[in-house]
């Protein structure tokens, strides 16, 4: 009897390892080949949107990220329904799993909210420069949960999404064109007007320099050791940081060569001597005038002593030799 129910254990066993164990390989196998079909369908979606001129850069690699991941989501329910689990509770155990993880993941579903409405208002794009907060440089990609900029100097940044959308969005690359301003000082001693005139003149000869609005120039501040004027005109935007490089340089070249001096900072200093600190300062110089004085007479008294000496000598000298 005992043997009789060994065995059917065992056969038990063995069909349930035998099914489970297929049920598994199974798993498996949709599970790796739906992640393969996963990413070859994001690939798919970048690649097809690449060269598509009615679609944003921006959405493309977003619209890749959605694609890729709409594929999982049906790879993991066919991977439960491969364990018997059915549709109806699959459905029921993911919305229970996702208030759990709303409510653990708040910071990245924020993100996930800042992305969407990155996306839909649109205050900056792919290939724009902009400042956001603390950080800033060339948009690169804009993601579910972060957004890719790359600095000047080559720097890769990934910023939250909410960071980015709860700061205030300077975009430096949105506008056609954009003001530059050359400021250079001058001595005060140098004419004022004849400076303004070269300086306008220098801003407007650049052909990158627009004709309207006009370029203008005027006196910005009165500085410790200068007079601070600044020439104004407008630009093209891509053209903003050659242009303001080379009128930087010719400002101060062209203004020296022209007569024109900049002066470095420099401060004067006036000692203001007052009647109280005049009547505590002469008493202190007689007391150090007087040992100067005695000192003075005496050394005359010695050297008269030593003439007489000298004298007297001079005198036996000659008595001596007769």
């Amino acid at each position: 009897m005992i043997e009789t129910d060994v065995a059917t254990i065992t056969e038990m066993l063995k069909g349930f390892a035998l099914g489970f164990g297929l049920d598994l390989l199974g798993a498996v196998l949709i599970l790796v080949i739906g992640w393969w079909i996963a990413g070859r369908t994001g690939a798919l979606v970048r690649h097809s949107l690449k060269n598509a001129k009615f679609v944003d850069s921006t959405l493309k690699p977003l619209a890749a990220s959605i694609a890729r991941y709409a594929v999982l989501i049906f790879v993991i329910i066919a991977v439960l329904s491969n364990f018997g689990v059915e549709t109806t509770s699959i459905i029921a155990v993911l919305g229970a799993a996702g208030l759990a993880i709303g409510l653990a993941l708040q910071g990245t579903l924020s993100n996930i909210a800042a992305g969407v409405m990155i996306l839909i208002l649109r205050p900056l794009k792919v290939d724009e420069f902009v400042e956001a907060g603390s950080v800033s440089g060339t948009i690169v990609e804009i993601t579910l949960f972060t957004t890719l900029l790359k600095t000047p100097d080559g720097v890769f940044i990934s910023a939250p999404n909410s960071q980015i959308w709860n700061s205030a969005i300077k975009n430096y690359s949105r506008n056609p064109t954009r003001r530059l301003d050359i400021k250079v000082g001058i001595a005060y001693d140098d004419d004022v007007d004849a400076a303004l005139d070269f300086l306008k003149n220098l801003v407007a000869s650049d052909e990158r320099v627009l004709k309207d609005p006009e370029p203008m120039s005027f006196v910005a501040n009165l500085g410790e050791s200068s007079v601070d004027l600044t020439a104004r005109g407008w630009v093209a935007t891509s053209e903003f940081w050659p242009t303001f490089f080379d009128l930087t340089r010719k400002s101060k070249t062209e203004l020296e060569a022209a007569g024109f001096s900049i002066p470095f900072p420099q401060r004067d200093l006036h000692v203001i001597e007052s009647a109280e600190t005049a009547s505590i300062a002469k008493p202190a110089a007689k007391t150090a005038t007087k040992p100067a004085a005695k000192t003075a007479a005496k050394k005359p008294a010695t050297r008269a002593r030593s003439t007489a000496a000298k004298s007297t000598t001079a005198k036996k000298t000659p008595a001596t030799k007769s």
